[in-house]
């Protein structure tokens, strides 16, 4: 039975999102993955298919053995999967189910290890079955959960020499992005090589340019998956392949496999608005530096430059869009229109630091050139120039949420699709379409406008001029236009 059953607010599961690069299962092989997933659900948290998957292959038991067949685990999966999960069944199992053993969880510091040893695996084992069978010393520096079957699990932190010098057949290094070097894991393995069936576990999201170990771990499993090589290490990568849209929820979908489940499509979506680009993909899509997209992510370079004319110019009616950073530094304005030739133009009118020029110039081009349209988004940052706009005598369109997305899929069609657009050059139009990227918007999608590299204002605005343009032109006639 299904024991993470699906809310029906979370959106579609992602019970069947498969590994990027993984060991596969060998099915010669009898494993432990069911006794672990076992006191997963007697911890109260049942794993998703993605927990059991691991579990199974790195609990597999060498036949002509019967001790476990991976000495090494290495699982890097997005944020907020479930790794906790699963790391406290293995230590638990283990602690269990061998008297006398010996188990130690490590993260990138004491701090943390002792937080999340603390937090997560006491607190969990306190509400669970198993309260009777263990103890707890929380001394500093000898805290260990300690069996009555004379089995201890511990913490250590790289640097330290706690369990360094003692016998060991559990390590579970937690957040190994944060470890530079392999210090720990050269402190650990002597202390292994006398028992019978050791694992080092090695468990984290993508790190960063300085997380040499982890990037180790990561190019060497990828390398043996590929090659289809058999070893005593196994290797699972939940992330999204690379070229993939961030931006897009059926890449969140393929890429994090507690999603419809633990997590909530809503939440990414909030947290993609919320985080830098950088930071989002790291821990959501679980890439590396290189692997992160910059620039030209939805329009190509390519496709943005061939429509470029600095001669172009539309005749009249035009209309106007303004658009405003979200910290209200800088403004502006843009128009758009028919050219003669029936292609369509945009071009950035006016760009300037601070929101306070924007109603008197909107003011001027409007009593100059009389445009069909003045468009304002009144949820986004410049809905506070509504209020005087219209103040002053302007009928200033609002679109609708739908509408909005509208806009914007309509100009990315026009340069991608249709190219039918012109535009005239300006440097913040074309740095605003280089870092531009989608958001989710019910169905549809919009202009990203938190978690990007660059302020997308002008393209905000440019997208709003066509879109009023394109809505009110027909019910005027015109000549050209052009913009003082």
């Amino acid at each position: 039975m299904d024991q993470h059953p699906r809310n029906a607010e979370m959106g579609p599961t992602a019970a069947d999102c498969p590994p990027l690069h993984a060991t596969p299962r060998n099915p010669d092989r009898p494993t432990l993955g069911g006794d672990v997933a076992a006191i997963a659900e007697q911890l109260g948290t049942p794993f998703m298919p993605w927990q059991r998957l691991v579990a199974d292959v790195a609990m597999e038991v060498d036949p002509a053995t019967g001790l476990l067949a991976y000495r090494e685990v290495d699982l890097t999966t997005p944020r907020q999967s479930g790794k906790t999960t699963l790391e406290l069944a293995v230590l638990v199992h283990r602690c269990r189910t061998w008297a006398r053993s010996r188990a130690l969880y490590s993260a990138q510091d004491r701090i943390h290890a002792r937080l999340k040893w603390e937090d997560d695996h006491v607190a969990t084992l306190d509400r669970s079955p198993f309260v009777g069978e263990y103890r707890v010393r929380y001394q500093r520096g000898d805290e260990a959960i300690r069996w009555h079957n004379g089995s201890r699990h511990g913490i250590t932190a790289p640097g330290e020499k706690a369990g360094h010098s003692d016998v060991l057949d559990l390590a579970v290094a937690d957040e190994a992005w944060g470890l530079e070097d392999s210090r720990l894991e050269q402190g650990l393995s002597p202390t292994m090589i006398t028992r019978p069936q050791p694992q080092l576990w090695v468990v984290s999201t993508a790190g960063t340019h300085r997380s040499a170990y982890l990037r180790g771990k990561v190019d060497a499993g990828r390398a043996r998956v590929g090659a289809g090589q058999r070893s005593t290490v196994a290797y699972f990568e939940w992330s999204a392949p690379e070229g993939s849209d961030p931006a897009d929820p059926a890449t969140w979908r393929a890429t994090m496999p507690a999603l419809g489940r633990t997590v909530r499509e809503a939440t990414i979506a909030h947290e993609f608005e919320r985080l830098d680009l950088a930071d989002f993909c790291r821990a959501y899509l679980n890439w590396w530096p290189g692997e992160i997209p910059a620039d030209w992510q939805v329009i190509t370079e390519a496709d943005w430059r061939a429509l470029a004319d600095p001669s172009s110019a539309p005749v009249d009616p035009v209309a106007f869009g303004a658009d405003v950073t979200p910290d209200r530094s800088h403004a502006a304005i843009a128009a758009a229109g028919r050219r003669l030739d029936e292609l369509d133009h945009a071009e950035v009118v006016d760009h300037r630091p601070g929101t306070g020029w924007v109603v008197g110039r909107l003011v001027e081009l409007a009593d100059r050139w009389h445009p069909c349209a003045i468009v304002l988004d009144d949820t986004g940052p410049a809905a506070s120039l509504i209020a005087p706009l219209e103040a002053a005598g302007l009928e200033v369109l609002k679109p609708s949420t739908r509408a909005r997305a509208a806009a914007d899929s309509g100009f990315y069609d026009a340069v991608t699709d249709t190219r039918t657009l012109r535009y005239r050059p300006h440097p913040s139009l074309d740095a605003a379409v280089a870092g531009a990227a989608k958001r989710p918007l019910g169905d549809a999608w919009a202009w990203a406008r938190r978690g990007l590299s660059v302020d997308i204002y002008p393209l905000v605005a440019v997208s709003l001029a066509r879109w009023g343009h394109a809505t009110r032109a027909h019910l005027v006639g015109g000549m050209p236009a052009m913009y003082a």
